[in-house]
């Protein structure tokens, strides 16, 4: 069975499921009419347009509440702890020129200005919510198009400066994790389904990235040719499905492979408690581990809150942010090894 004909999307009940889909980021791409992409090497024009947008977002009712953040004065780390929020991409973070980020005050929702469009607006909400995510995110939409005029064309929709994003310009990413599936050697064929359905598979900080601890994020690939609504409908359905074959391959390993289960969510619950130096990817790791146990009732020694948050304070900016200095990469082994071995209550010594 391949994954169209898989169960259609349904609500998160459930532990399992609620676990597996993470988090669910819709995003709108826009650029101003009459203005060049930022891909054209104009700094003086990205300050209009910043300029622009800014008073733009200032005008709308709840636009005050939103923090105001110039990219091109913020440190690299302060950018990078951005990133690993997932409120700013990579590309916007290590860019050039005037650029900026506005958020509001729950970081649900995100308006990316000079990133590789004028705007990108985005929300981003905790598990499977690809519909809510695109009402709160066309609302912003819809009050921005009053006060900025998109670039638009009647035959093509929004205009953008890579051709997989002209049309609607949407983009809807569900951050998944799927250790099961990994552990049974199975992510691979469910991954070329995701590919025949014109989906992409990205890492955990999105394209170009790698993913970290069995988190993946799958996108849809084009915005023309479809209306917003059939987008999030197939993405659901898509999301659905993978949900459905991690739920298998954990029932699978409960039955069949408790041993070994059990025996990698201790291992890793003993390196996290005791281990003296520790990176980023091993860190990420073995939290993917906890999160497995605890969703499979291994052991339930930690609160999921809790869990979460180590899993944003391991990674490196945060890291340095909790220690309130730049560390270079071994000292940030060691620093992180000693959060987690304090974080999860091990003894001195």
């Amino acid at each position: 069975m391949g994954i169209a004909d898989g169960p259609r999307a349904r609500g998160e009940s459930g532990s399992r499921t609620s676990g597996i889909a993470v988090s669910t980021r819709v995003r709108l791409a826009r650029n101003l009419a009459g203005r060049r992409f930022t891909t054209h090497p104009d700094f003086s024009e990205r300050a209009d347009v910043l300029g622009e947008i800014r008073r733009a977002i200032q005008s709308l009712p709840e636009g005050r509440v939103f923090v105001w953040r110039d990219l091109e004065g913020e440190s690299p780390l302060e950018r990078r702890l951005l990133v690993e929020r997932h409120l700013i991409s990579r590309e916007l973070a290590e860019g050039e020129g005037p650029r900026a980020v506005a958020v509001n005050p729950e970081q649900a929702l995100v308006i990316m200005v000079n990133e590789e469009d004028h705007l990108r607006i985005q929300c981003l909400l905790p598990g499977l919510a690809a519909h809510e995510a695109y009402g709160r995110v066309n609302r912003l939409d819809d009050l921005l198009s009053r006060q900025l005029t998109f670039a638009f064309d009647p035959g093509y929709g929004y205009l953008t400066s890579c051709p997989t994003n002209v049309g609607t310009g949407l983009r809807v990413s569900v951050m998944l994790h799927l250790p099961a599936l990994v552990m049974t050697r199975h992510i691979e064929k469910v991954f070329r389904a995701v590919y025949e359905m014109r989906m992409a598979v990205r890492g955990f900080y999105g394209e170009g990235t790698e993913a970290l601890g069995e988190l993946y994020q799958i996108s849809n690939q084009s915005t023309c040719g479809k209306g917003e609504e059939d987008i999030i409908d197939d993405m659901e359905a898509a999301i659905a499905a993978i949900v459905h074959y991690e739920e298998k391959a954990r029932n699978k390993l409960a039955a069949s492979e408790r041993g070994q289960l059990e025996d990698r969510v201790w291992r890793s619950w003993g390196l996290l408690r005791h281990a003296r130096l520790m990176n980023s990817e091993e860190a990420m790791r073995h939290l993917s581990s906890l999160r497995l146990g605890l969703a499979m009732g291994v052991f339930g020694d930690l609160d999921p809150a809790e869990l979460e948050r180590l899993f944003l304070y391991s990674q490196p900016a945060h890291l340095q942010r909790l220690e309130g200095r730049e560390l270079e990469a071994g000292d940030r082994d060691a620093a992180r090894a000693a959060f987690l071995r304090k974080s999860l209550g091990t003894r001195p010594g």
